[in-house]
């Protein structure tokens, strides 16, 4: 069924206003896509704070020039949506990659646009595999707090043979 143009400027005004705002953008590729599995996979990338919106190539790829990010487009071949957030940079890339994991074949990275640039899906399944902010801030303070703890550890075990001695 044709658009009309007024509902295509609609949706490329709607494009390139969710990427003004968007820390990040992922580019989905999907085929053979029930309802139900779009409906879950919409639920669980918008707990995560993460907007999911398919539309046609040719207007995801005006809105993308309108906003004039750096680098070349990646190949997005197939029926394409978007995933997108403001918060968490990494969070549309992770939410679609794992989600990808799930359902092989169905759904999958295609790339996206990360720090104004456009990346592959590669770099993009490389974001994907870094942990949320707050599992990195865990980490980091398991890190500051394991040379304490191993001076704790070695002070102990003075006082534990010193006490016996």
């Amino acid at each position: 069924m044709a658009i009309s143009k007024d509902k295509k400027r609609e949706i490329v005004a709607k494009l390139t206003d969710a990427f003004k705002e968007a820390s990040s953008i992922a580019f989905v590729g999907f085929s053979k896509f029930t309802v139900a599995d779009v409906s879950k996979v919409r639920k669980e990338l918008a707990k995560a704070g993460v907007r999911y919106f398919v539309a046609k190539k040719t207007l995801i790829l005006r809105a993308l020039k309108e906003r004039g990010y750096q680098g070349e487009v990646p190949m997005l071949p197939g029926e394409i949506a978007v995933a997108w957030t403001t918060d968490d940079a990494t969070a549309p890339a992770r939410g679609v990659y794992d989600h990808g994991k799930k359902l092989k074949g169905i759904l999958s990275l295609l790339g996206g646009v990360f720090e104004g640039a456009f990346m592959n899906a590669e770099q993009m399944t490389a974001i994907a595999t870094i942990p949320p902010m707050i599992v990195l801030r865990g980490m980091f303070v398991n890190v500051i707090n394991s040379p304490i703890q191993g001076l704790v550890i070695a002070l102990d075990k003075i006082r534990e043979t010193k006490a016996s001695a």
